[in-house]
Parts: C-alpha cells; structure tokens; sequence
C-alpha cells in the first residue's frame, strides 16, 4: 500500500480517537478502507453503550460486514491502538488483510490502556489461564455441525 495513503488513513484513525477522547470516550479510533476508499469508520463506544466489545475495530468491522457481506477480503483497518485479541480475531474471521496501528501496548500500558496481558493470557493452555474454560464434549454437536454442512452446501448449490 501506499505509505502517504497509510498515513492519511492512520491519521484520520487518530483524528477520530481525538474526537472521541473529547466527547468523553477512550482513545480509540478505527479506519476501515476497501479497495483504496474508506468504508466505515468507527470509535470506540463502550462508554455510550456499556458493551465492553464496543471497540472500534469491532464496530468497524460490524458496520462494514452489514454493507459488504460477511468476507472482508483485501480490506485494511486503519487503527489508533493496537488491537486487542477480541478485535484481532475479528479481523481473521472476517478476512480483514492487514491491520495498521499508531500505538503499541507499550505506548498504552503507562495509562491503563494495553491488552499484552491478556495477549499473554491466550498464549497459555486453557487449563492455565485465569479465566475458567471447560471443554465439555456434547454427542448432539458432530451431528449439528454436519446438519449445517448440508445446510450449507445445499444453499451454494
């Protein structure tokens, strides 16, 4: 991509995340650009909302997925922090191509605002992470996810 372009982009991702630090939100801001054209832009809005996914790549991405369709191929976010694990994700299953950002989690961690712990946290084997998570294998879903194959093979045909 064009680095004058990324700039511009990033800039405007900053520039949003201004706006919303003055209108009492967290700095975040995100920029999601489709074949050269900016197709949504978002802010973080947790402090609107109470959604504690309300980031702006998610919002972005949301926002985006209703006007484009689910895949989000070739796509580029343009972001003012790093993204979290949630959003990161996000951006892979919604095969978002690259992600740029204007702060690290080392720029962000001396004001509270860095996700590297939880980062971490998602390094280690669910039976070591702070958060309880318990695989309970159910018989009924090797039956639903085939159910939903045919479902859906059926639909493309």
């Amino acid at each position: 991509m064009n680095d004058s372009r990324d700039q511009q982009w990033l800039q405007r991702a900053v520039d949003l995340a201004h706006d919303n630090v003055a209108q009492g939100g967290r700095p975040f801001g995100a920029v999601l650009v489709a074949n050269g054209q900016v197709l949504v832009e978002a802010v973080n809005e947790i402090h609107l909302t109470g959604d504690p996914t309300a980031h702006a790549e998610m919002l972005a991405i949301r926002a985006a997925a209703r006007q484009a369709g689910t895949r989000l191929n070739e796509c580029v976010i343009y972001a003012s922090g790093q993204p979290c694990p949630m959003c990161l994700a996000a951006m892979y299953l919604s095969g978002i191509s690259r992600v740029v950002f204007a702060a690290s989690n080392e720029v962000a961690e001396p004001f509270g605002l860095s996700t590297a712990k939880i980062y971490e946290q998602m390094t280690l084997p669910l039976t070591e992470q702070k958060l309880a998570v318990e695989y309970r294998q159910h018989p009924a879903m090797p039956l639903l996810y085939s159910a939903w194959r045919r479902g859906n093979n059926a639909q493309q045909s």
